[in-house]
């Protein structure tokens, strides 16, 4: 499991270096040639008809019948599966097992074992959750039924569909307004990026 946490941390790594090169590009760009920069931006910049692709999301898709026809497979299925994961969290999960995986055997700090004793809560309340929808739909379907419906909530979404469709210039009007400022910061950010980035590669 170390190699793969090694793996992992220097793809990390290298994805930083390459963005801090890109960021590095861009401020050297925004410093000595804005005009190539306002250019890049007018070619980036898209339009996207959101009403168009989000109309997918605008379906009523009834599972409800699904679940109450078969309410004993349903039910029966998520209370085996809950029962058997409450076991494993109450018994079987051994944090400092799993943070010596994770985090090396000579691992001391006790960061990984609030992560994983996290977890395995999050894991018993949804083992609970789950145990108890299981049974109340073996035993009661009416009171889930009945729960099911009071949960149902209609959201409005169009007046936040309605900003997304807005074209804003204001970001790139900042940035051209002020470029030896927001050059020099993405600048040092950039190089930072890339000095911490090449020493975490080297070590």
């Amino acid at each position: 499991m170390n190699l793969f946490w090694e793996i992992g941390m220097q793809a990390v790594e290298i994805m930083t270096l390459v963005v801090g090169m890109l960021g590095m590009t861009m401020s050297l760009l925004l410093l000595f040639a804005p005009s190539t920069v306002r250019n890049l931006s007018t070619i980036l910049n898209r339009s996207m008809d959101v009403d168009r692709r989000l109309l997918v999301l605008d379906k009523n898709i009834r599972t409800d019948e699904l679940i109450y026809n078969h309410r004993l497979i349903v039910g029966g299925g998520f209370a085996a599966a809950s029962l058997f994961a409450l076991i494993f969290f109450f018994f079987k999960v051994d944090i400092a097992d799993f943070t010596r995986i994770f985090f090396g055997p000579n691992h001391n700090s006790s960061i990984g074992a609030i992560i994983f004793q996290a977890v395995a809560w999050i894991g018993k309340v949804g083992s609970f959750l789950g145990l108890a929808f299981g049974l109340c739909l073996l035993a009661s379907p009416a009171t889930m039924r009945r729960i099911e419906r009071s949960l149902n909530t209609w959201m409005e979404t169009r007046s936040f569909l309605e900003r997304l469709d807005r074209s804003s210039h204001d970001i790139d009007a900042i940035f051209f307004r002020y470029p030896i400022f927001f050059g020099l910061l993405g600048g040092a950010i950039s190089c930072l990026l890339i000095v911490l980035s090449i020493l975490n590669l080297l070590r």
